[in-house]
């Protein structure tokens, strides 16, 4: 049987430029957030520079995506 030493991350960067924030998932949290830094991400392109406000570990994508997706439906509320 094999199993993932993989980590997977949800997380909550804050825009430095207006204080607002994008939640999103990744199994690299730093490389992750040098892209949104750089620009490399159109949905938070033009809000630069963000920096980690919140971050959660996951065992499995699934469960970072269940996550995900439940914070994104909070957000709204």
């Amino acid at each position: 049987m094999y199993f993932s030493l993989t980590m997977f991350y949800v997380y909550i960067l804050k825009s430095q430029l207006d204080g607002s924030f994008y939640i999103g998932q990744t199994a690299d949290l730093e490389k992750r957030l040098t892209q949104h830094n750089e620009g490399e991400s159109r949905t938070t392109s033009k809000k630069r520079p963000w920096s980690i406000a919140y971050s959660e570990q996951f065992d499995s994508r699934s469960d970072a995506i269940r996550r995900e997706h439940f914070l994104k439906k909070q957000r709204n509320r």
